[in-house]
């Protein structure tokens, strides 16, 4: 007990069992996040107040087992066992509970005491399955409560019940489990059949009722035929709806933050500062993040809260188990499924949402390969590329076409991505797939408000802060870039010519590749980049419509060859500066970090080459 922060709680429990909902509910905002010392794995903390005490509730990594086989799991079990708290509660899932029990006969014979919450009571009521918890303590040998933690059901008793637990701890179960002194395999199996009694004793309930609309539901969204295509028209409403949604927020925070540009400026030059400190601030620093923050922010804010509601009501293990034969097929994870498509709301958060594959060469597989799918910052660019030079018609039908070439770019960046990962997996990163156990958690009404908090705090907000912290220094580069002069040209233009033989051996020019390594901060600069570099502007050139964006583009040579090698650059070539950062957190490695920099950006010159030889072969 730590006397500043009273008792300490320790909050373990499978994946998918309401742990951080009943967290959540018990600490409100008196909580903060922090990685384990040495490992990437994060570690809630948080206080809630129970009849003038303090308690401190410590949230631990989702596991199955306390035999490890992941850093989070190890994370858990070296917590538990080092006593460090007062009280270990257990949560478990009223609706599958013999699922949950084998890691609560696991913690009651490696930490004491132990209580037992059985959440999510509510929707066993909905599914008629009734819960004994009278029976269920008898057969534990530890304290058993009930919640439904949604909804605050049962907090107040589970609160009282922890109190009273650590004030007047119940004797230990006897030394000796079931299980003691097995192999892991053999524990298994003896914990498992030990689950099974006891869930048969304390559970009633009607199986085909119970999960009647489950199983309807998942002969639809994981069978052969309707699995795979609904879970791209889910795809591809989510981008719709991200697209569109985004442009007015988008519009009305550019608007907002590009208004303070002369106000800033006016109160810099009202304070002495020279010519070039105002520029380089107002034109370089603040320009350039202003322009990461309008375009990047909306966006990730409706994607990010629409992937967690699919998170939230079930579907994306289903993504994972419709995906699992294809990756299983490149010597990857299942699990990377739900990692690429976090991709393509931000590379960054993909990266570190890997560390759910527990095996190191599948997570540095799909760490190395998240590139390969384009994030939200590369989308506008895309759909510029597809409106301008590869759709006919007007209104619906060009919207159609737009939304078809679309879905192909990200097919094409799928099949890339396995592509990929076969390679790495067949060379640098040889091994056989892992076998894993996927879980199919029942489909529940999501939490908007903890989805709300979760996707904006945890992603979006925490993303965006890296690339700020990316933007800012490069939007000073770039200004110094172009508004320093060699001769009678921008040290801008000199590097543009440099790179002109380099970019017209991919279908391109100069200042369209130079743009490319100007945006590594982050995508969305990139095409006003291309157009500082045509229109020979000292800062970051906006555009008012396609129309305007075609004209400038047109007039400096381009075709639709130039734009489709754009459009394949656009999807492969290197990670932004924030993907980049955090690979190298992720990995502590930086061979690794250079070879997810290569690897997207080798792809990209390849076929980039390819289409400007086969332009040139066989002109259109």
């Amino acid at each position: 007990m730590d006397a500043a922060s009273g008792p300490v709680i320790a909050l373990v429990g499978n994946p998918n069992v309401g742990k951080s909902t009943l967290f959540n509910a018990l600490t409100h905002l008196n909580q903060h996040t922090g990685n384990w010392p040495g490992k990437t794995v994060e570690v809630a903390r948080g206080r809630y107040l129970y009849q003038g005490g303090t308690y401190t509730l410590v949230d631990l990594p989702g596991t199955y087992s306390l035999h490890p086989g992941s850093a989070e799991e190890e994370v858990t079990r070296d917590y538990l066992l080092s006593g460090e708290a007062d009280v270990t509660l257990v949560v478990v899932d009223a609706t599958c509970l013999e699922r949950n029990l084998a890691l609560v006969l696991q913690v009651t014979a490696a930490a004491w005491p132990v209580v037992v919450c059985v959440n999510l009571l509510d929707e066993a009521a909905r599914k008629h399955i009734q819960v004994d918890l009278g029976k269920l303590q008898a057969l534990l040998g530890c304290p058993v409560t009930g919640a439904a933690a949604r909804s605050g059901r049962g907090l107040s008793q589970l609160q009282a019940l922890l109190a009273e637990t650590i004030a007047a701890p119940p004797p230990p179960l006897p030394s000796d489990p079931p299980a003691a002194g097995l192999c892991p395999c053999r524990q298994a199996a003896v914990l498992a059949a030990r689950a099974q009694e006891i869930a048969a004793q304390a559970v009633t309930a009607d199986e085909e009722t119970a999960h009647r609309l489950d199983r309807r539901l998942d002969r639809v969204l994981t069978s052969r035929k309707g699995g795979i295509p609904v879970m791209l028209l889910l795809l591809a409403g989510i981008l719709w709806l991200t697209m569109a949604g985004a442009n007015v927020p988008s519009a009305l925070l550019s608007d907002l933050l590009f208004g303070l540009r002369e106000p800033l400026r006016q109160l810099l030059e009202g304070m002495g500062a020279p010519w070039w400190a105002v520029g380089a601030l107002v034109d370089g620093v603040y320009q350039t993040t202003a322009w990461v923050v309008s375009v990047m922010l909306p966006p990730m804010a409706i994607f990010f809260p629409l992937f967690t509601l699919l998170e939230d009501a079930g579907y994306l293990p289903r993504v994972a188990f419709n995906m699992d034969h294809f990756f299983h097929r490149a010597g990857a994870h299942g699990r990377q499924a739900l990692t690429m498509c976090m991709g393509l709301g931000c590379n960054a958060c993909g990266v570190m949402g890997c560390r759910i594959i527990q095996s190191p060469r599948e997570r540095l597989i799909a760490i190395l390969t998240n590139a390969f799918m384009p994030c939200n910052g590369r989308f506008p660019t895309l759909i510029a590329l597809i409106s301008l030079f590869f759709t006919a018609g007007t209104g619906l039908w060009r919207s159609l076409w737009s939304a078809l070439l679309l879905m192909g770019c990200i097919v094409l960046a799928v099949a890339m991505t396995l592509w990929s990962s076969r390679l790495l997996s067949a060379t640098v990163l040889k091994g056989l797939p892992s076998a894993f156990s996927l879980e199919l958690p029942p489909y529940r009404f999501p939490r908007l408000g903890q989805v709300l908090v979760r996707s904006v705090l945890d992603r979006t907000l925490f993303v965006l802060g890296r690339a700020v912290t990316v933007a800012a220094p490069a939007g000073l580069i770039i200004w110094v870039a172009a508004n320093v002069t060699i001769g009678e040209q921008s040290i801008l233009l000199h590097l543009a010519g440099l790179l002109e033989g380099p970019g017209r051996l991919l279908g391109m020019d100069g200042v369209i590749l130079l743009a490319f390594f100007l945006g590594f901060p982050a995508n969305e600069i990139v095409v006003p980049c291309i157009l500082m570099g045509y229109l020979s502007a000292g800062t970051l050139v906006g555009y008012e419509g396609l129309p305007q964006l075609h004209a400038i583009l047109t007039a400096n040579g381009w075709t639709a060859a130039t734009a489709l090698s754009v459009l394949v650059f656009t999807l492969f070539h290197f990670p932004c500066g924030t993907t980049c950062l955090t690979i190298w957190r992720e990995t502590r490695s930086l061979r690794w970090t250079a070879l997810a920099i290569v690897l997207p950006l080798a792809v990209g010159v390849i076929l980039c080459s390819a289409i400007h030889w086969m332009s040139v072969l066989l002109p259109v």
